[in-house]
């Protein structure tokens, strides 16, 4: 019935979401198999109880997203949704008064950071492509999938030569309405000059380079962790006392965008936040990240 369920949601979601879905389901069904209950039609004393358990292994955040997983599943599937029921509300609450509500934030990438990334960059075909990611990232604030999904032919220039990016897409345009981002004309250059270097005519603009040297064709949206933490050096590191991550762009671009006095909301427009609690969940480390 599962797979019935999930063929209807093929193309209404992107992939990544349907993945995640998928799997927070089958969490959800394997633990009803321990209690020898049916995962549908769930109630909510029974998804009550799998929040008072989850809790006591997982983080609040992993925990809710769960629940929002299963409220969009069951809904969806025409099948009564539980998660908005007042056993479940008062479960949540218990588990943010046990555990806490607030989620790890990733490691803010403000530009002095960059800088001293851009310097690690090599001078061979992986230097010249670490240094078109850092510049792209820090330029678009972009998350890493929609990072790895720029491509070249997205790169256009406006009536007064101007360079501009096509966002194609992003996790809170799911219908492909899409944007134009203004970048630097260096990134711009920097762009086109990668591109010559590996002779490619169309694309994507990011690609995974091997110990050999070959370019692919694309590069994975959870390389880019590994990239960063590749190009910080042991001083970067210590001072920051944390990694980076695929969000670390965001986080500090938008630190940097504070600090020199940009309002909420075009801050909220250059990142592509709808919400304003989502924007200041990443300002709230404006106090821990150096100037």
């Amino acid at each position: 019935m599962i797979d019935q369920i999930f063929e209807k949601f093929d193309g209404a979601f992107a992939e990544n979401t349907i993945r995640a879905y998928r799997s927070d389901f089958e969490q959800y069904s394997k633990w009803c198999a321990s209690k020898s209950i049916p995962p549908i039609p769930a109630t909510a004393d029974d998804l009550a109880m799998y929040v008072d358990e989850l809790s006591l292994t997982c983080k609040s955040a992993t925990i809710r997203r769960r629940v929002n997983s299963l409220g969009t599943i069951f809904k969806l599937s025409k099948n009564p949704d539980p998660s908005k029921d007042p056993e479940v509300i008062l479960a949540l609450k218990r588990m943010h008064r046990r555990i806490g509500r607030n989620q790890k934030q990733a490691t803010p990438l403000t530009h002095n950071h960059l800088e001293r990334l851009l310097s690690n960059c090599s001078d061979d075909l992986k230097g010249m492509r670490n240094r078109v990611l850092l510049q792209l990232g820090y330029e678009t604030m972009r998350r890493r999938s929609e990072l790895c999904a720029f491509r070249f032919e997205d790169l256009e220039k406006t009536n007064d030569a101007r360079p501009i990016l096509h966002l194609r897409k992003s996790k809170t345009d799911q219908e492909s309405i899409g944007r134009a981002i203004p970048i630097s004309t260096a990134l711009g250059e920097l762009i086109e000059m990668w591109q010559g270097k590996i002779s490619a005519r169309s694309g994507f603009i990011l690609r995974a380079i091997d110990k050999h040297g070959n370019v692919s064709s694309s590069l994975s949206p959870g390389s880019i962790q590994l990239i960063l933490n590749c190009l910080s050096d042991s001083a970067t590191a210590h001072d920051l006392g944390n990694t980076f991550s695929g969000h670390s762009f965001r986080v500090g671009v938008a630190l940097d965008l504070l600090k020199r006095g940009e309002t909420l909301e075009r801050i909220m427009i250059r990142g592509g936040w709808k919400s304003q609690d989502s924007a200041v969940r990443y300002l709230q480390q404006l106090d821990f990240t150096s100037a």
